[in-house]
């Protein structure tokens, strides 16, 4: 081969007469007369594989068919001949007039939709709660207030508008004074169309404005998911959960006043027995009253629903930085979704056993004062709490 046959036209020209070119490789003649053949659709990958000289001849062909793109992604090359000879022939193609394509431009991305905070309540002695939604809305903000209960669904709901600021600032003063913990606007989509689907079983009729506030947040009335099975170790945790009558946000869990007013008359009856009992004799038999009430009490239904108040105030307690709390809670949700009964729940136990602590204080405090000692102990705290913006906090 003379030395002007490796000079990149007369190279081409084999390539494209199907002259044989012995001094290369017959796999890469081969390639190159597959590129010259449609340089529109070469890659810069493959050129890059071929010998120095072959490259040129592709090159080449793509100057005289005026393709651009193929030297505008050779210039950039980690093999330095092959991009010094990929310049030279966009410069050919700029003088002919030829620019290479610009690449379209990304279109900016949208921007993110506004979020808001999302609050919901902890879980009251009644089971009942309260969740704010926020819904972006002709330049301002709607501000959802529900009042939901765990035993009937959404009890109340009023629909506003208030400002950015305003939304910030009952939000974050919610979240300073322990009211509730703030979700995802999903979360509390959920939860709404939880307690929605509650309404619906227990044919508690809607609120106005429910079925638009459901429609506006995109969802339906839904079910809630059931727990996890219990865990192995959630069997220590039955035997702990009186500690989260220790906790401020359950320590005003009572009873209902059904239940209080029986375990009452059981221990007056008790107390009025002509029976000669020893103190720890009594102590013991007020014991097996506390301990017969709640279980009583605690039939499956009522044990689902307390073991998903457990489960949310598992989740408070996380974010107020009480795991151990966090952890007894939903070792005992478990337990309780389930129906598990031995060893009996130490939480339940409790929650009847705190009647008598209270009642005991109820007397000890009218003694004080010295008025007769009342019959039943106080009621749980029931006077409405409301947060600024008029949230109704259980």
């Amino acid at each position: 081969m003379s030395p002007a046959s490796t000079e990149p036209r007369p190279l081409l020209d084999a390539l494209r007469a199907g002259t044989p070119l012995p001094a290369f490789p017959e796999a890469d003649v081969a390639q190159a007369r597959k590129l010259v053949d449609d340089v529109g659709g070469a890659t810069a990958s493959a050129v890059e594989a071929l010998p120095e000289a072959l490259a040129g001849a592709v090159l080449e062909a793509a100057v005289l068919e005026g393709q651009a793109a193929l030297p505008e992604a050779l210039s950039a090359s980690s093999v330095k001949p092959l991009a010094k000879a990929a310049k030279k022939a966009l410069y050919r193609l700029r003088s002919r007039g030829v620019t290479p394509q610009e690449a379209p431009k990304e279109a900016p991305p949208a921007p993110a939709p506004e979020t808001l905070p999302t609050l919901v309540t902890v879980v009251s002695s009644a089971g009942q709660y309260g969740l704010l939604l926020t819904r972006v809305v002709r330049g301002g903000v709607e501000l959802l207030q529900v009042i939901a209960s765990d035993e009937q669904g959404v009890l109340e709901l009023t629909r506003t508008e208030q400002s950015r600021g305003d939304i910030r600032r009952i939000l974050k003063h919610a979240l300073k004074n322990g009211f509730g913990m703030e979700v995802s606007r999903e979360e509390g989509a959920r939860l709404l169309a939880e307690a929605a689907a509650l309404n619906l079983r227990t044919r508690t009729p809607f609120p106005p404005d429910l079925e638009a506030a459901l429609r506006h947040h995109g969802v339906q009335p839904q079910e809630p998911e059931p727990l996890p099975a219990p865990e192995p170790d959630d069997v220590r945790r039955a035997l702990e959960g009186d500690q989260l009558h220790a906790t401020p946000e359950i320590a005003e869990w009572v009873p209902p006043d059904a239940e209080v007013r029986g375990l009452m008359e059981q221990v007056q009856a008790l107390a009025g027995s002509p029976l000669a009992l020893s103190g720890p004799q009594r102590q013991e038999q007020m014991r097996q009253r506390v301990l017969d009430a709640a279980r009583a009490f605690f039939t499956p239904e009522v044990r689902q629903r307390y073991a998903r108040r457990l489960w949310r105030m598992a989740a408070f307690f996380d974010t107020t930085g009480r795991a151990l709390q966090a952890d007894i809670a939903r070792g005992e949700a478990r337990r309780l979704f389930q129906g598990l009964d031995e060893p009996f729940s130490l939480f339940a136990e409790t929650l009847f056993a705190k009647v008598l602590v209270l009642a005991a204080a109820g007397a000890q405090a009218q003694a004080a004062q010295g008025a007769p000692a009342p019959d039943a102990p106080p009621a749980a705290p029931t006077g409405e709490r409301r947060s600024p913006g008029g949230l109704i906090l259980p």
